[in-house]
């Protein structure tokens, strides 16, 4: 019926519905699937199932955004179905990403056993390669992430299950199921272990493979560093990201221009803001659960966006902690200074996004206590500076082609 009942709209709220996927759009999308799913033989496949189990999974955590149990409900059994009908293909049964998928579709859907159940059993399976296994260090990281979110504080979180992961998977042989315990002296060695795994890395960085190795750098990474938060503490875990991004970012030109190599390290972008996002997460997750300064996550955001200013998890972090303060100056000059200095359209869209969030915060306050009858001296100032920031915006050279800049300018005006 039509072509836009493809295209779901995330920002845009029509009337109290959240607009989600519509029925004749799906079909489309699952013939899709279905039809490419006989052209491919084996890896590609994979991937594809791959694809496809991540689709499953972003209409789920829509509907936990939205909040609506009973669609949720039917999400979660239709996407669980696939999953386990995909890993009854025969290429797909020790495909460690499929395998990791489920296990966070489970989690997602608040099934944490089961979910537990497939993470031991995926790392059961997959056998010895340990942190110099891609995979591995991949599904071992997203289940001790998973494990460490349930934390309500640091104390004795030496002994959680998320450190029984990390430890094991630095021991290097069979995985073994958390029976309650982490031994000390398996803590040091895995540590030791860690940290010669990092400097390795760091120091033989490939020239070939560098999407494979920039993925493996940073699982393992994130892996050690999370480590560290929960053995010893937030330093030790903020050191580790410091001292790989340093390495990261040196500027090795000179060495190469006179030995004439190619160093690998410049080479790296991606595994240098896949390790910031990394370290502004465990900040703004380490806030949460225990008393810790907004200056240090405040800065690594500055540091990190105007390096990455397209990077939407940096931006979502900026403006998640620009909301507590009062002070919109700084914020506002920091969005000023990025846009000039860039072509992306993200800064726009999230300033954008920002002040309409101000706006709607005044909105509340002058209405409390009055229902929903509007205060008699209206906000203008907000209104005439994101109208202005449209208006910047859609005339800058990617913003006039932008089709959700153009609808959220519109819907602002009505």
């Amino acid at each position: 019926s039509g072509f836009n009942s493809i295209g779901h709209m995330d920002t845009m709220l029509r009337r109290r519905h959240h607009i989600g996927h519509y029925k004749e759009g799906e079909e489309f999308i699952q013939n899709v699937f279905h039809v490419l799913f006989q052209l491919f033989p084996g890896k590609e496949k994979s991937n594809l199932s791959v694809c496809w189990l991540q689709y499953e999974i972003f209409k789920v955590v829509q509907c936990l955004q939205t909040k609506k149990k009973k669609k949720l409900k039917a999400q979660g059994k239709k996407s669980k179905k696939l999953a386990k009908n995909l890993l009854k293909a025969p290429d797909n049964r020790n495909h460690l990403s499929l395998w990791k998928l489920y296990a966070y579709l489970e989690w997602l859907l608040g099934n944490i056993d089961d979910a537990r159940k497939v993470f031991d059993t995926a790392l059961c399976t997959a056998g010895t390669g340990g942190l110099k296994s891609p995979q591995l260090c991949s599904l071992s990281l997203l289940y001790a992430q998973l494990e460490v979110e349930l934390l309500e504080s640091l104390e004795g979180a030496a002994m959680s299950r998320a450190v029984h992961i990390l430890t094991k998977l630095a021991e290097n042989g069979p995985y073994v199921p958390y029976s309650g315990q982490v031994l000390p002296v398996n803590i040091l060695k895995a540590r030791k272990t860690y940290e010669h795994a990092l400097q390795d890395h760091l120091s033989k960085m490939p020239v070939s493979d560098q999407v494979g190795a920039a993925n493996q750098l940073v699982n393992l990474v994130g892996c050690y560093a999370l480590f560290q938060y929960l053995t010893v503490g937030i330093d030790a875990a903020v050191f580790i990201y410091a001292q790989t991004s340093e390495k990261l970012e040196a500027p090795g030109l000179e060495k190469c221009e006179k030995t004439g190599e190619n160093c690998g390290v410049q080479n790296f972008p991606t595994a240098l803001e896949a390790v910031t996002v990394l370290h502004t997460n465990l900040l703004r997750f380490h806030m949460k659960i225990s008393v810790y300064p907004l200056n240090p996550l405040r800065e690594a955001l500055t540091e990190a966006l105007k390096r990455y200013p397209s990077n939407q998890s940096l931006w979502r972090s900026y403006i998640h902690i620009q909301r507590k303060s009062h002070c919109a100056s700084k914020a506002r000059r920091f969005f000023d200074g990025v846009t000039r200095s860039t072509n992306s359209l993200e800064p726009w869209l999230f300033a954008i996004q920002a002040e309409q969030m101000r706006k709607k915060l005044t909105e509340k306050v002058q209405r409390a206590g009055v229902g929903e009858i509007h205060s008699t001296i209206p906000e203008t100032g907000l209104t005439n500076r994101i109208v202005a920031l449209f208006e910047h915006a859609v005339q800058s050279e990617n913003g006039t082609h932008c089709p959700l800049l153009w609808r959220m300018y519109l819907n602002f005006l009505v």
